[in-house]
């Protein structure tokens, strides 16, 4: 009879059955009777044990001659095996193998520069630790989509070419649109689920988005991935309820389900343990004061870089509100301060661990006079906006949005010290191949 195809993630209910895996050779070890085979197939590790005198001679010797990364099929018993990190091995009985490397892997058990990783991030990505982090990734990604659909939201995508400036002019991908003028890679999709909004209520979009900003910090990137939802009627406070019963799920359903992988990474899951509600809330305000007192020379006013949000929230255990900045160093479109007119209803979520934002939100301007005032004050083109300015002049309403950078909740969430593990193929103001 056949040995049924069996992922390894899937191999716990064939205990003491034989199966066939398909997969690659990723390590090996030998002595002079017996192989052993590290086997991974995309779904998990296992090591298969292959006996000399359990064997053709023929297999013994195929097997002798695997490089690092052949493919194969590999037929043998699953024994459970408490030592090993899947909870069982498998006794070889068969091996066929369906491709051998012509040359050595590039990449060996030795420290490799992070160039040289880069440079060959797609054979990196097959080693234990990035998979590791794109299971958390992928985990992160359902736990966000299925945590709004859940609640109503109805998934709009947004164009990803764009004729209108949604975070100003700094930091755009330009290009010539055929005979249509000027156009840009999105910086975000919110202009468009602000009409999608209208029209549904709650609405969010999740794809790539771009800044060309020419930074070398180890929290960005030029292109990376976005979750934005919008809601009508939400203010400003409900905005941030939002964003924290979102982000407590989000690391409650990693924790369930990705254990494994956060081991690991060596990830101390005692510190996202206690991501649970209610976090902290302090004011832009009060925010400088706290960052002066600790030796920051930030003048009021400033928006905030890296080393003041490392400083920041090196102060709290969970991620930590700011709310309310000065409207100079934010978007036109947020909503002003009800009683100070140089303030916006805004909050930036920054995560603990010196991590910093991983949220940035706010209510938008609902008053057409005021939004107009705001686009002309920073000399954006008006005819770009006419079709946004429609959704205050035809039946304007109250509503509030955030973005999620899903990379820097992931390089938090796995404790990565650089944010382009948390992406399969980063993209800097350095690099664009792979």
């Amino acid at each position: 009879m056949e040995a049924p195809w069996i992922r390894i993630v899937d191999l716990a209910p064939h205990e003491g059955q034989e199966v066939t895996l398909k997969g690659w050779i990723y390590n090996k070890r030998s002595s002079g009777k017996i192989h052993f085979l590290q086997i991974r197939d995309g779904s998990g590790f296992i090591q298969g044990v292959m006996e000399r005198t359990a064997v053709p001679e023929e297999t013994f010797q195929a097997a002798k001659g695997l490089w690092i990364e052949a493919s194969v099929e590999v037929r043998g018993t699953v024994r459970r095996d408490e030592r090993a990190p899947s909870g069982f091995e498998l006794s070889v009985s068969d091996l066929v193998v369906v491709s051998n490397p012509v040359e050595e892997y590039p990449i060996t058990k030795k420290e490799h520069g992070i160039d040289f990783l880069l440079d060959n991030r797609h054979l990196w990505l097959r080693s234990h630790r990035q998979q590791a982090i794109l299971k958390i990734r992928d985990r992160v990604i359902l736990s966000c989509r299925t945590y709004l659909h859940d609640r109503g939201f109805l998934l709009v995508d947004s164009p990803i070419l764009t004729g209108s400036i949604g975070e100003g002019a700094d930091g755009l991908f330009e290009l010539d649109y055929f005979d249509q003028g000027k156009a840009y890679l999105a910086q975000t999709g919110q202009l468009y689920l602000e009409a999608a909004a209208a029209a549904y209520g709650r609405v969010y979009c999740f794809g790539p988005t771009f800044r060309a900003e020419k930074s070398k910090t180890r929290r960005h990137l030029t292109e990376f991935w976005m979750i934005e939802p919008e809601a009508a009627f939400f203010d400003h406070k409900d905005n941030m309820a939002l964003q924290e019963d979102l982000v407590c799920h989000v690391v409650a359903q990693v924790l369930e389900h990705c254990r494994p992988e956060l081991a690991f990474l060596e990830r101390d899951t005692s510190l996202l343990e206690r991501i649970v509600p209610p976090f902290p809330h302090i004011t832009y305000d009060e925010a400088v004061g706290i960052l002066q007192k600790l030796g920051s020379d930030i003048p009021y006013g400033d928006d905030f870089g890296g080393d003041d949000e490392t400083l920041l929230t090196q102060q709290f255990e969970k991620p930590v509100f700011v709310e309310c900045y000065p409207k100079g160093v934010k978007a036109f479109y947020m909503k002003q301060h009800p009683e100070r007119e140089d303030l916006v209803l805004c909050d930036d979520l920054l995560a603990p661990e010196g991590y910093g934002e991983i949220i940035g939100g706010s209510q938008r301007e609902d008053d057409l006079d005021r939004l107009l005032g705001r686009i002309r004050e920073q000399k954006l083109p008006e005819e770009s906006y006419s079709w946004y300015l429609d959704q205050r002049r035809f039946g304007s309403f109250p509503h509030s949005g955030f973005g999620m950078g899903i990379e820097r909740l992931v390089a938090w969430i796995c404790g990565l010290q650089h944010i382009r593990e948390a992406i399969p193929w980063p993209r800097t103001i350095y690099r664009i191949h792979p």
